[in-house]
């Protein structure tokens, strides 16, 4: 919910198992950053499996119960080591009954930013720290969504934060992100038009490459301009954009990507640069929408 003073909080999915913490860190030290108040968020679904053949299922006022005092654990736990990392951030905490990806897309309607964690490759459902979570999420959330990997990643000097441009409206909101997020750290950016040749080839390979270094400094010209202090990098690369963009989030602070592109199908809610670095990069994933 937006606070009193209008200042729309940073939301974050509380993993139950407090050896996952870095999502919650993240989320922690960017409404420091921020000044924004924090607020975070634990659901709980239904009563399925865990039970042998024949056993007896406890009533769902016991369930229910039981449920909600481990839920309120959760949130006490996490609440603690928000305010021993960062004192000063103001935090709320909702304890909600539902599937996780829901309950955080209506918490997203009053956020300025949802953040969530992410194991790659888990199979498991119903954690804030599986896909389950954080596909549908970044498909569908009205702020952009910020998918911490697990476990941390090594970042390396000089601190750079990557934006991937394609001159899509999408791309046009990540960039407008990104130099935020590169001016907070005070981290350089880095820009990066991925040119993926069609198939059947162009006819002037060079005029292609000159449009898209032409689309990418229109896009980041202006932004430039109201973000003196941060230091712009921008550069055209031929190759498959999951595959560079990939590489690029190796030892960056962030990936900042638009939750669509152009070169998408028409209905698709999530393009598939963003769904592909969302599985593969190695750093904190920002998608923006539109």
């Amino acid at each position: 919910m937006t606070g009193a003073d209008g200042r729309r909080p940073i939301v974050v999915g509380v993993d139950p198992d407090p050896s996952k913490r870095l999502a919650l860190s993240w989320a922690a030290d960017e409404a420091d950053r921020r000044g924004l108040p924090l607020r975070l968020v634990h659901a709980q679904g239904t009563p399925t499996g865990g039970y042998r053949s024949g056993e007896v299922r406890p009533s769902w006022e016991e369930w229910n119960r039981a449920l909600h005092g481990l839920g309120d654990q959760v949130l006490k736990e996490a609440a603690s080591f928000v305010e021993s990392r960062r004192p000063t951030v103001e935090t709320s905490t909702l304890l909600a009954e539902g599937e996780p990806a829901w309950v955080l897309h209506e918490e997203a309607r009053n956020a300025s930013l949802v953040v969530v964690g992410s194991w790659h490759l888990s199979k498991r459902r119903g954690m804030f720290s599986t896909a389950s979570v954080a596909l549908p999420l970044t498909a569908h959330a009205p702020c952009p969504v910020v998918v911490v990997p697990e476990p941390e990643h090594i970042t390396q000097q000089p601190a750079y934060v990557v934006v991937g441009v394609d001159g899509s409206e999408h791309a046009a909101a990540a960039v407008d992100v990104a130099f935020e997020e590169a001016a907070l750290r005070g981290a350089l950016l880095r820009a990066l038009y991925v040119w993926h040749p069609p198939l059947l080839g162009v006819l002037d390979e060079d005029a292609a490459v000159r449009e898209c270094r032409r689309v990418l400094s229109e896009t980041v010209a202006g932004r430039a301009a109201a973000h003196p202090e941060v230091e712009l990098h921008h550069e055209v690369v031929r190759g498959h954009p999951v595959q560079v963009l990939t590489e690029a989030s190796r030892h960056a602070l962030g990936l900042v990507v638009g939750t669509r592109g152009h070169g998408g199908f028409t209905g698709m809610v999530l393009g598939s640069v963003s769904q592909g670095v969302l599985h593969h990069a190695h750093c904190p994933v920002i998608t923006v929408p539109a």
